[in-house]
């Protein structure tokens, strides 16, 4: 059916009346006003496939700036403009990649890739950690932003999330904003590894300064307090006197079995985490604390809630977590302990406790070197790093020196 005059006329007059889409805005030149001592350059808008905005794109330089002269770099960048334009009505397309990509790969499916890599690579806590807060930020995302988990992958913006990073700050801390921000980038750059997206933006998100917290060390009246209640509770007695004699960390008790105790050669073997595991001696002080585990079974743990050797088939973080509240309710709460304070605070106390009395007979490298093979660091940079967080070297009385 042949077009009518009438149809063609209208849709002439009104053709003004009509907006088309257009996927790109025409280049057009920076030229500073004429100023020759500034940069140049030719500059575009493409339409964003995901957002649906004109976003503006890299500037485009290409040796422009190499004229030095006002005639040669006016006609240096209206060359330039004019190939940019006939490129982009060539069809070229900027965000080709993206689109390419953003087929292939939903939200759901990311998250589950990443969680199964991750799973195989990282500690049972540290994956904990890992899942737990990429879980919460999904949550936050479907319900903040429209998006579901079918979308793709390429919907989530660097906007979006420092967006959920500002809510993870204003409700708790700068630490916790920056351990969330830490999750996000390994989420990210496990997929940008895969090559699933093209750069893990999140890893170019600032990290705050935050203030670094630590238990305190014990004072010798409060020390003397906490083990008079601990006769009260035997379990938890040991399990501090392991932290206390034997400078293992409460995640290294927990892990203890009793395959790993050779009262013979006077040994405990600490099972680390993706690491080798580390020998230590046990001093006598500890030995004589230690009941008979002669007739114990050698897989069994050596803490468990109700007696020492025994099952126990909770996660390492809850083990632990248990006999931090036990530790609470028991010490804590009774002498009204502050929130500084805690089962890493015996570490502390100890380490502290060891190094002044090794430092009278010696020099301070010389103690240091000695308390190494004791406290297992690694190096002494590490080590010299510790005993400065925890005040371990405090000097003698200045007073006559300021008189």
């Amino acid at each position: 059916m042949p077009i009518s005059k009438e149809i063609l006329q209208n849709a002439y007059d009104n053709a003004y009346d009509f907006k088309i889409l257009k996927d790109y805005s025409e280049p057009k030149i920076y030229d500073a006003k004429g100023d020759l001592n500034k940069r140049w350059y030719v500059y575009y808008s493409y339409r964003n496939p995901i957002t649906k905005k004109l976003e503006r794109q890299t500037p485009i330089y290409a040796g422009v700036n190499n004229y030095k002269t006002l005639k040669e770099r006016k006609e240096a960048a209206k060359n330039l403009r004019d190939a940019i334009s006939k490129i982009l009505k060539n069809g070229f397309n900027p965000y080709s990649d993206l689109l390419e990509d953003k087929k292939d790969y939903s939200i759901k499916e990311c998250i589950s890739l990443v969680f199964d890599l991750k799973k195989a690579t990282l500690s049972e806590k540290s994956y904990s950690d890992f899942k737990s807060r990429i879980n919460r930020f999904t949550k936050w995302l479907f319900s903040n932003t429209g998006l579901t988990e079918d979308n793709s992958i390429h919907f989530i913006s660097k906007k979006i999330v420092i967006t959920y990073l500002n809510q993870v700050l204003e409700e708790s801390s700068s630490r916790n904003r920056n351990n969330t921000r830490i999750c996000l980038s390994m989420f990210y750059g496990a997929l940008e590894d895969n090559e699933i997206v093209k750069a893990n933006f999140v890893s170019k998100i600032n990290v705050l300064k935050t203030s670094p917290e630590r238990n305190k060390t014990y004072s010798k009246k409060q020390e003397a307090a906490i083990f008079e209640k601990l006769e009260h509770d035997l379990i938890l007695k040991l399990f501090v006197q392991f932290i206390s004699y034997n400078f293992l960390r409460p995640i290294e008790v927990i892990r203890l079995k009793i395959k790993d105790i050779n009262l013979e050669e006077k040994k405990v073997f600490v099972r680390a985490k993706n690491k080798i595991d580390k020998v230590k001696i046990i001093p006598d002080i500890l030995i004589q604390e230690l009941p008979n585990l002669n007739n114990l079974d050698q897989e069994h743990y050596l803490f468990t809630p109700k007696a020492i050797g025994g099952q126990w088939t909770a996660r390492e973080t809850n083990k632990r977590d248990y006999f931090s509240k036990r530790f609470n309710d028991v010490i804590k709460k009774p002498l009204n302990l502050g929130k500084d304070y805690g089962l890493y605070s015996f570490r502390h106390t100890y380490i502290t406790k060891l190094y002044n009395e090794l430092v009278k007979d010696a020099t301070p490298f010389e103690a240091k070197s000695k308390l190494m093979l004791i406290t297992g660091h690694t190096t002494m940079t590490a080590l010299e790093k510790y005993l400065r967080d925890i005040d371990a070297a405090l000097p003698e009385d200045y007073s006559d020196l300021i008189k």
